[in-house]
């Protein structure tokens, strides 16, 4: 999400790059294995026939229900009225980083949103018929003139009754100045002055905020690892954060996936390809990922990488990661691949891991 100053905790790349997959691409289909159907990066990838997904999920996380008012249909009933995090805070201290953190544990996120609209929003997800039961708003020096208008706002919640946690994002003058400095961009309220100067008018600014925030974290000595597990313990409950998997196939042919975090490379077994009654077919065909697992070496890779995937899913856990992209390759992605990436698949769906299978390749030839 764009920001006008670097919004990360120390330690971490600028926060200040839009969190999100839609790049105006088409998104592929895919089979899901243990949750819902999530768009996976990239392009050019044919639709698993099989295992149809289960539910649909937007890019920001929330469930959305689609549907058209009739005449003389009654109303919906409403549904009970959102829980509401407002994060704020100093301009640099990891405002961005909270309320990712947020969207990945299933929040309906919405940046720097005039303070005067923030009721709106939480009665439009009231009437979301429980779609939208978590909001976190993120309220920033950005609004300028829309910021005196949230006392107001909150005042009006309080009115209504609806439960809100203000987060504010706290840290010392120097860390401040040293994140602005590492990306050199101004301070939102320096105007022609230092970026010391930009600090005090905040500060100064929020400092009414902050008084009434129900949790405020300093960020000074943290990085984006150490940010993220204070807000999970705030706000994950008992709930071990989520983590999501795409395993890809690919043919090298093709090039690498650019989003791939793991590759492997199946080239080490035989290729169907030159078995005449095999070519025509995939790896989703039971004869052909028969074949492919039937040769040497092929069921003990998949014994071994699956349990070096455990490890490696643990510690991503651990770390904050909630997305992984595994990719599988062989020569043209048609074989091989297809049939490594489901069985793959499937282990890591059997240890809780949300898991999208993705055959980008296959079909090209």
């Amino acid at each position: 999400m764009p920001d006008s100053a670097p919004d990360s905790a120390p330690g971490s790349a600028p926060d200040g790059t839009p969190d999100g997959t839609g790049h105006g691409a088409t998104a592929p289909q895919g089979t899901v294995h243990g949750g819902t159907q999530e768009n996976a990066p990239g392009a050019d990838r044919a639709p698993v026939p099989h295992a149809p997904a289960r539910g649909t999920r937007h890019d920001n996380g929330a469930q959305v229900s689609t549907g058209s008012d009739t005449a003389g249909a009654p109303a919906a009933p409403e549904t009970a009225i959102p829980e509401l995090v407002i994060i704020s805070g100093m301009s640099g201290a990891g405002r961005s980083t909270a309320a990712k953190c947020l969207e990945d544990l299933g929040w309906f996120v919405v940046d720097n949103l005039p303070p005067a609209l923030i009721p709106t929003m939480v009665e439009l997800g009231a009437r979301s018929q429980g779609n939208v039961a978590r909001i976190a708003v993120v309220v920033d020096v950005r609004g300028r003139r829309f910021f005196d208008n949230l006392r107001e706002s909150l005042a009006d919640l309080e009115a209504r009754h609806v439960t809100r946690r203000i987060v504010f994002l706290e840290s010392s003058d120097e860390a401040l100045v040293r994140r602005f400095e590492s990306v050199r961009r101004p301070h939102p309220l320096q105007g022609d002055g230092r970026i010391v100067d930009g600090i005090a008018a905040e500060r100064e600014l929020l400092r009414e905020l902050r008084g009434d925030a129900d949790l405020v974290i300093d960020t000074s000595s943290l990085n984006v690892h150490e940010l993220r597990a204070k807000m999970d313990a705030q706000f994950a409950g008992e709930e071990e954060p989520e983590l999501r998997a795409t395993v890809m196939s690919f043919g090298f042919k093709y090039g690498l996936p650019v989003d791939a975090d793991l590759v492997v490379d199946m080239r080490f077994l035989p290729n169907p390809h030159w078995v005449p009654e095999l070519r025509p077919f995939t790896g989703l065909n039971e004869e052909v990922a028969a074949y492919v697992f039937n040769q040497p070496g092929a069921k003990e890779f998949l014994d071994r990488y699956a349990e070096l995937l455990r490890l490696v899913a643990a510690g991503y856990r651990r770390e904050g990661k909630r997305y992984v992209t595994i990719a599988v390759g062989c020569t043209g992605g048609k074989h091989r691949s297809v049939a490594m990436s489901e069985k793959l698949a499937a282990r890591l769906a059997a240890e809780g891991v949300e898991t999208v299978v993705v055959h980008r390749d296959m079909g090209r030839e």
